[in-house]
């Protein structure tokens, strides 16, 4: 898994720096699944899921909070959801570009047309959306990039408004592992170790940017593990 901890963090931070008032007074509910499956199947919601998408896939940057709770969360109960599928283009990944701090013309219009195909593929793709963001500043489209900056800042507060992470009960709601690393260094944290505890539950202890050790979070897999299991009962 390629996130690209040093990149991943200057930007991310940048977008959670430019929001901090409005995380910290973020309101924080655990999702009732069964409650969002019915809004984003009833074609008379707000939530309708189709809508949501094509919002989304429109850069309607009008979506608020809300709407990528539900857009985010009602990923995993669509039909082809699988959160361990392989990227399509994994193969082809340019990520090692991504570790220089200037990139040419020519190679930021190859990471703009692979993370646009790889985002094709996986919408929810965080970084891919951060690699698509540089590349388009660097190339001089600002106001897309700023878009593509705001779709991951929401994405990462749907996570955060889950809970608290602070226990089991409080656990956020990833709907692919690499979310869960990607929303630590959003917070300026680095992961430690990462432990498995059943029934549906990672726990993964960090520090800070100093190195300190500071204890944890859990994240809840429920979903995703249910839905994986659903539709490779032979593994």
């Amino acid at each position: 898994m390629r996130l690209l901890i040093s990149l991943s963090v200057i930007i991310i931070s940048a977008l959670t720096a430019g929001a901090q008032s409005l995380i910290d007074n973020l309101p924080r509910e655990r999702p009732d699944i069964d409650s969002i499956y019915s809004e984003i199947t009833d074609r008379t919601s707000p939530y309708y899921y189709p809508r949501l998408m094509e919002e989304f896939e429109r850069n309607d940057t009008t979506m608020k909070l809300d709407k990528y709770r539900r857009l985010y969360l009602g990923a995993m109960l669509s039909e082809d959801y699988d959160a361990y599928r392989p990227s399509a283009y994994q193969a082809a990944d340019p990520s090692a570009l991504l570790n220089r701090a200037m990139l040419t013309r020519a190679e930021c219009d190859t990471v703009i047309k692979y993370s646009s195909a790889a985002l094709a593929d996986n919408p929810f793709d965080l970084v891919q959306m951060i690699n698509l963001s540089r590349a388009l500043r660097a190339r001089g489209r600002t106001s897309l990039a700023d878009i593509w900056n705001y779709k991951v800042r929401l994405l990462l507060m749907a996570i955060l408004s889950t809970g608290t992470g602070t226990d089991e009960e409080n656990a956020w709601f990833v709907i692919e592992p690499q979310h869960e690393y990607i929303l630590l260094n959003a917070l300026g944290l680095t992961a430690k170790k990462h432990i498995f505890i059943e029934p549906c539950y990672e726990y993964i202890s960090v520090a800070d940017a100093e190195g300190h050790n500071l204890g944890g979070f859990y994240f809840n897999i429920a979903t995703p593990l249910e839905e994986y299991w659903r539709k490779h009962p032979q593994e």
